[in-house]
């Protein structure tokens, strides 16, 4: 009978030590890269590309910023020959895959800043996701008109010749 005992304890360790071996598998990594937003004195935009190196797929929810009494994920698109802008639902990241929140698509609306936007300063960005939680990034002010990061390791980091209000 304690042989029995014994081996019913040891086979109930085994499959719970699987199970809490699995929930940290399961654990999505986000990481956040080429955080940037454009000057801006009323309503800005905030870019960046979220990597899920995880196993599962998570979901990025909200976002929050001190600089803004609002900040939603956004989605530009071209309907009929005029750009449109709304509100989006929330934006899933594949294990293994990216996103890109970037100018003239998906994006982090910016609305009721607070102070103008400058170039040269940074501000921090809270993004709650689904699984990871909380993820805070410092996103670096770019002047109007950016279109990537400078550390995005894109030439052409503003496109000349453009006017942007």
């Amino acid at each position: 009978m304690q042989r029995f005992r014994s081996y019913l304890l040891a086979a109930a360790l085994a499959v719970l030590s699987q199970a809490a071996l699995a929930q940290t598998d399961a654990k999505p990594a986000i990481h956040i890269e080429h955080a940037f937003a454009r000057a801006a004195p009323r309503t800005g935009g905030a870019y960046l590309t979220i990597t899920n190196t995880g196993t599962v797929p998570d979901r990025l929810l909200a976002a929050s910023t001190p600089v803004a009494k609002e900040a939603a994920v956004h989605e530009s698109k071209m309907v009929n020959g005029v750009m449109t802008m709304r509100p989006r639902g929330p934006v899933t990241i594949a294990p293994g895959q990216s996103v890109a929140l970037k100018p003239g698509g998906d994006h982090i609306m910016l609305m009721g800043l607070k102070k103008p936007l400058q170039p040269g300063e940074s501000f921090p960005l809270t993004l709650e996701f689904e699984k990871a939680g909380a993820v805070t990034v410092a996103v670096p002010v770019e002047k109007a008109g950016a279109m990537s990061a400078p550390d995005a390791g894109m030439p052409g980091h503003s496109m000349p010749g453009m006017k942007m209000d």
